[in-house]
């Protein structure tokens, strides 16, 4: 026989099931995260993915109410962070990822551990940034770009270019400008942004694309000439220089961004909230400013636009690798 108080019970379990059923998104999405975020950088400190990490990591933490932890995991050009990312199942591990491994990485590598497409769920676009195209004040000097240029393709490939290696931004983004502008100098591999400036100032090569903290110093100086910005339209990070658009390069922007992405299994309402108060985050001017000081410009944070920034870039990068037979293994 059932006593009263379980027939009560029993009698109130439909309406309590009921109840449960009618409370907001919103409301069920509180009782998540239950535990510390990890936010996976596959970068070392000290990079730009890693200052941006830190950045938003604690406002983020006040915001869901548990500690988010930044945990370095360098190598392989953000590639092993990227894949520890696509591994994690804990349903509490998110990422800062830079664009390659998003974008590019898919075409040079013929076994990237991971699939950019179906790994990952975007959450919010950080800041991005153009490069700069930078030369040896012989080769540029404060002459208009069309005489800069002019004189490029006469010299043909006895002008070269650093890059930091075979299939980086600015390796690729040359060879997009040397399609578009009809130059040709030729590629040689650096491993970092300081060699490549030596060498341009001993002029062992003439010209390179690097972040604008990297060359401005310098540009200021007066030692290395700026000719334009790597981006389709003028970038308030550099307002007095020309857009690829300006000379005549016409469909190219290249700019570098990070982006932070969770692992593609991580439930929906819980990628929700993290863009929700991401969005917040990157909206406020206060950390705008900070990120702009830092050479970053925010634009909409929202998956939406991280998306159409991870196609575009894949069209972009896919036709330039495969017509330069660019394979890094």
């Amino acid at each position: 026989m059932i006593s009263p108080r379980k027939r009560s019970l029993l009698a109130r379990a439909p309406l309590l099931a009921l109840g449960l059923a009618l409370l907001p998104l919103p409301a069920l999405a509180q009782a998540w995260p239950s535990k510390p975020v990890r936010m996976i950088v596959g970068y070392p400190s000290g990079s730009s993915p890693d200052m941006q990490a830190r950045l938003i990591a604690e406002p983020l933490s006040r915001a869901l109410g548990q500690p988010v932890v930044v945990e370095n995991r360098p190598g392989a050009s953000g590639n092993i962070g990227a894949d520890l990312l696509a591994r994690a199942d804990d349903g509490h591990t998110i990422g800062v990822i830079g664009n390659g491994p998003l974008t590019s990485s898919k075409y040079l590598y013929a076994r990237l551990p991971y699939d950019p497409a179906s790994a990952f769920a975007p959450i919010a676009l950080i800041g991005a940034a153009p490069l700069i195209w930078v030369t040896n004040p012989s080769a540029g000097g404060e002459r208009p770009v069309a005489e800069v240029l002019q004189q490029m393709r006469a010299e043909g490939d006895r002008l070269s270019y650093g890059s930091i290696g075979p299939g980086s931004g600015g390796h690729l983004g040359m060879e997009l400008l040397k399609q578009a502008l009809g130059i040709q100098p030729l590629h040689v591999p650096f491993n970092g942004g300081p060699p490549i400036i030596n060498a341009i100032l001993g002029g062992h090569v003439q010209m390179t694309l690097l972040p604008a903290s990297t060359v401005n110093p310098l540009v200021q100086a007066g030692k290395l000439h700026a000719v334009a910005v790597t981006s389709a339209r003028r970038s308030p990070l550099a307002p007095t220089l020309p857009s690829m658009e300006d000379i005549g390069a016409k469909g190219i922007n290249i700019e570098v961004w990070n982006a932070v992405m969770a692992p593609a299994g991580m439930p929906a309402a819980h990628q929700a909230r993290l863009s929700s108060e991401l969005g917040k985050i990157l909206n406020e001017r206060e950390m705008r400013q900070k990120l702009f000081q830092q050479g970053w410009r925010v634009d909409d944070p929202s998956p939406r636009s991280l998306s159409a920034r991870i196609a575009q870039d894949n069209a972009i990068y896919r036709e330039v690798i495969a017509r330069n037979k660019i394979r890094l293994d």
